[in-house]
């Protein structure tokens, strides 16, 4: 167990990364973060932050110096850059990031447990995607094996045209076929040292242009009929990969059952509702999870929840939210305002 007064290391300089390091200060834990020059706004609430290249071994050996435990606060880490971290003092593991780096990798997988992703096809090639469109049909989605996310790195198949016109990255791809669906949700768990894993209630999702938009709870039907199962291939997925702290599971709600769509080995967007909406948040319970303390309480603590994100130049008006009661702004301190960049949030509760 992390003693009072301990140092957490946190790879990644964003707003995950932000609200993690406040979460630790209240428990009494000092945070000093990593990540390449940027807008890195955990600077803002962290006791230092090495502002170096994801490669600089020099520099990660300095910084994993100063650190008693390590983990990190975004999916795209380089995985040599977690691997260079002391063994048995980074969580999760990095093999958790090697995991979900390559949705080819990830959706294999899952299947190799009993998940459902919907159905896909390696694509290298046009001639891939070609054969992948043959057997799979239109709409589908194209994506990249790595470094997607926010609806990047994506595009939309409705036709043979859209093949024939589409300027192939030279990168690997994986083709979706597009699944019916009658809601999005997520499930969010904890899981400690020793194992014991607890669950968030899960949201309701809604998107707008492959951004997060809103998380709603009670997430009503169909999605709660279909929860357990869901939380079964998540809690499959944390005991496979030794799993320590938060980790978060998207899924389609369909007429046949859960589908999984993909996993972020971290706090995530759509458990932002659990800082004023549960009894821990789920930025508490990761701190408390890598440092071997106990679990908090996952209950919600509020008739409904509703989370928002502001997105881009909404951030100027965010003041304007809290003329509605029971509401509280989240400003990531973000300098650079651009179209579809997650500039904060907002969470109104109903007691």
């Amino acid at each position: 167990m992390l003693g009072r007064g301990g140092t957490i290391g946190i790879l990644g300089g964003g707003q995950l990364g932000r609200m993690m390091a406040m979460s630790a200060a209240q428990l009494g834990y000092r945070c000093i973060a990593y990540a390449p020059e940027g807008d890195n706004v955990v600077s803002q609430v962290c006791d230092d932050v090495f502002h170096n290249k994801w490669d600089d071994n020099a520099a990660l050996a300095a910084f994993a110096a100063q650190c008693d435990v390590v983990t990190w606060e975004f999916e795209n880490v380089p995985v040599p850059t977690a691997q260079a971290m002391p063994a048995g003092r980074i969580f999760p593991h990095p093999r958790a990031l090697e995991t979900a780096q390559d949705r080819l990798a990830e959706k294999r997988f899952v299947e190799d447990l009993g998940g459902r992703p919907a159905a896909y096809a390696r694509v290298d090639s046009r001639a891939d995607l070609e054969a992948a469109v043959d057997r799979l049909g239109v709409p589908g989605i194209l994506k990249t094996r790595r470094d997607g996310y926010d609806g990047k790195g994506q595009w939309r198949i409705g036709s043979d045209r859209d093949v024939a016109g589409l300027s192939l990255p030279e990168t690997p791809l994986v083709y979706e076929a597009f699944v019916e669906f009658e809601a999005e949700f997520s499930v969010i768990l904890v899981r400690a040292q020793d194992g014991a894993i607890r669950f968030w209630d899960s949201p309701r999702n809604s998107h707008e242009n492959g951004v997060l938009a809103t998380s709603t709870l009670p997430a009503g039907e169909p999605i709660e009929a279909q929860v357990e199962a869901a939380r079964d291939l998540a809690r499959q997925v944390a005991d496979a990969l030794d799993y320590v702290g938060v980790l978060t599971l998207e899924f389609f709600a369909t007429r046949n059952g859960p589908v999984f769509n993909e996993m972020a080995p971290r706090v995530h967007n759509s458990g932002h509702w659990t800082i004023e909406g549960a009894i821990t948040s789920q930025f508490e319970n990761h701190v408390r999870a890598v440092a071997g303390l106990p679990l908090g309480d996952t209950a919600t603590a509020a008739k409904s929840v509703t989370m928002i994100n502001i997105v881009g130049k909404d951030i100027k008006g965010a003041h304007g939210h809290l003329d509605t009661p029971d509401t509280h702004l989240h400003d990531y301190g973000k300098a650079q305002v651009r179209a579809g960049r997650k500039m904060g949030h907002v969470t109104r509760l109903e007691r």
